[in-house]
């Protein structure tokens, strides 16, 4: 976030002030794209989310809350938003914007030994997040960006430039992208709509009873079957990881159907396209420690998912 720790003590003091926090326990949990903060009081517990510089205005980021308040209306369990003491949730402290969500208890998935259930009711949890934002007739000035996987200019950067990628690899990724492109241009059947965009292990909460999505920051307008495609992707990563993915999808199509040819065709196109957006995303964070070693496993997959896709559409 390129903030001092002075600046974030700054944001942290006006913060308590705005939310009449007092003297609460506030320490970070998390320094990834946001940094994320969890506040103790003596009742609660809450997350103060400082958002990165030029990532999401401030209409987005209520748009995104708006979004979460949907889905939890709908009976699904995520975040709700904190008002500050002039009533408005989002905070523009020091130039950043600042605004606070319920805390949700639970561990991650990457944190723990995961099942085929557990993926079953998180790709079942998926499909009526779609279902209940289709049902949902958006606020006039609702704002969240528009993921383009494919095009001149993808959402999380142009992956067939990744510096690390021989003459080879490139020539397979343009060859990719163009394929993907024209697919896309001529699907006959399109679910397209309000997606979470990154479902991944880290991104999901287990209570022992149920599953909570959240960090809502990437989400947009989208393909839905990227959306699945995230999580069967992700899952392949780790032992079991293709019956992870067929569960998943099994979960996904008990509550919402997905035709074979999406099944078979379609979510291995998606999941070579989740492997290349990985690729233009870690272009800008080569100078972070670990980023060489990151981005090359990232190859590895890309390639493993770009050939099943070409195998699987012959």
């Amino acid at each position: 976030m390129s903030l001092t720790d002075a600046q974030i003590a700054d944001i942290i003091d006006e913060a308590r002030r705005r939310w009449m926090l007092g003297d609460s326990s506030i320490e970070l949990v998390a320094a990834r794209e946001n940094q994320v903060f969890r506040v103790q009081t003596p009742i609660a517990s809450y997350a103060l989310r400082l958002h990165r510089r030029r990532y999401r205005s401030v209409d987005e980021i209520h748009s995104e809350l708006l979004w979460m308040y949907r889905l939890a209306v709908k009976e699904i369990p995520v975040p709700g938003s904190v008002s500050a003491v002039d009533g408005n949730s989002v905070q523009i402290i020091n130039d950043i914007v600042v605004d606070m969500l319920t805390w949700l208890e639970g561990t991650p998935l990457s944190k723990i030994p995961v099942t085929e259930d557990i993926y079953f009711q998180l790709g079942r949890m998926l499909a009526k997040m779609h279902e209940a934002t289709d049902s949902w007739e958006l606020p006039e000035l609702f704002q969240r960006p528009t993921w383009d996987l494919v095009g001149d200019e993808p959402s999380w950067g142009k992956f067939w430039d990744n510096p690390q990628l021989s003459v080879v690899q490139k020539a397979k990724l343009l060859k990719f992208r163009d394929d993907a492109r024209y697919t896309l241009e001529n699907m006959q059947q399109v679910d397209f709509g309000l997606i979470h965009a990154d479902l991944v292990p880290d991104n999901v909460l287990y209570n022992g009873y149920e599953l909570q999505p959240i960090d809502f920051d990437d989400g947009g307008f989208g393909y839905r079957l990227f959306d699945l495609a995230t999580i069967t992707n992700r899952s392949r990563r780790i032992p079991n990881g293709d019956n992870l993915a067929n569960a998943a999808t099994a979960g996904y199509c008990k509550h919402r159907a997905l035709d074979e040819n999406a099944v078979t065709k379609s979510l291995p196109l998606f999941e070579a396209m989740r492997s290349c957006s990985y690729l233009g995303w870690s272009i800008a964070r080569m100078g972070e420690p670990g980023a060489i070693e990151r981005n090359e496993r990232f190859i590895v997959e890309a390639e493993l998912a770009v050939n099943k896709y070409f195998n699987d559409s012959k």
